[in-house]
């Protein structure tokens, strides 16, 4: 009886196992284990199932913290293996928070990318990277003519020769964006990224409203097979929690075959509608503050009554000495 019990109680865990990491559509869209990351966490501590950690990233049963709320701190997390699918989806539960309240920083980014596990100046991660980069900025670092609220959610196609303006939060090479409010909130907040057809789509849900909101669509997007995907987070003087909660991978190929993988895999990244980098804006200077004007004109009165003073208290003590003789 017990030998039963047991067998039963496997099959039905296999079943739900399996209902875990395969969800069917008319669309044929299924979530793919080995490319995926849910609750909760197996490998807590040492050891993360199909995906490689480095930095001061720390794996708990119920979050990965990229960064802690912590000034100086660098984490990354990258998937095992290459996605060999053309169109695909991803969605991503996150929470990013902490003590500060007028100040705080960096952000986090989601990688889709020919190289893995590589540290650098980018949330994170390498500079001049060839692939695709989801944004989510939360630190302003520009202040001049063509900025934006914070925090902001941005895209960037790169075929590895550009380089991240972070000083200007990356406004010279986005591909899209839009603002976005996810910092301090109670609940989960996903972003979705879904590929289609060289059309890049990502949308939010940011209100606990179990529903998705467009931020961009662009089309012309050419990403080839055979990249890796990864998420990682910074902070530097100003620092919050960037905790990843879910990363759900999505196969919408409804079929692809041997010759179409090889031939997207030598595809360069790009956008057809791409904007060519601008020209680096040095911010204009800005204007002296009405106290400053203040404190000047004050010294400027100052050091002329002083002048006055001394020039009044020189000729009286001439003529009194013309006097005397």
């Amino acid at each position: 009886m017990t030998q039963i019990n047991t067998q039963w109680l496997l099959a039905i865990f296999g079943v739900l196992w399996g209902l875990q990491f395969a969800t069917s559509s008319e669309d044929n869209e299924y979530m793919k284990r080995e490319h995926s990351l849910v609750r909760p966490f197996q490998g807590v501590g040492v050891i993360l199932p199909h995906w490689d950690f480095l930095g001061n990233t720390m794996v708990t049963s119920n979050y990965i913290r990229l960064t802690p709320d912590l000034q100086s701190k660098s984490g990354a997390l990258w998937n095992y293996s290459p996605v060999m699918g053309r169109n695909w989806e991803v969605h991503v539960g996150f929470k990013v928070h902490g003590k500060g309240n007028e100040l705080f920083g960096d952000g986090f980014a989601i990688w889709y990318t020919k190289d893995r596990m590589q540290t650098g100046p980018v949330f994170g991660s390498k500079d001049h990277f060839s692939g695709l980069a989801i944004i989510l900025d939360t630190y302003s670092n520009h202040n001049g003519p063509h900025n934006h609220q914070h925090p902001y959610l941005s895209a960037m196609v790169n075929n590895g020769t550009w380089s991240y303006d972070h000083d200007r939060d990356g406004t010279h090479t986005q591909l899209a964006g839009c603002e976005v409010r996810f910092r301090n909130v109670e609940y989960e907040t996903f972003v979705s990224i879904r590929y289609e057809n060289d059309v890049l789509s990502v949308s939010t849900d940011l209100e606990n409203r179990n529903e998705w909101k467009n931020c961009f669509v662009v089309n012309n997007v050419e990403l080839p097979t055979g990249y890796y995907f990864g998420l990682s987070a910074t902070t530097g003087d100003l620092s919050d929690n960037h905790d990843i909660h879910s990363f759900k991978f999505f196969d919408i190929d409804k079929s692809i075959t041997h010759e179409e993988i090889v031939s997207r895999s030598n595809i360069i990244p790009n956008a057809k509608t791409f904007e060519a980098p601008r020209e680096h804006k040095e911010d204009p200077k800005p204007g002296m503050s009405n106290a400053k004007i203040f404190f000047i004109l004050l010294f400027v009165v100052l050091v002329a009554a002083g002048v006055a003073i001394f020039a009044i208290s020189y000729f009286k003590d001439r003529n009194a000495r013309k006097r005397f003789y």
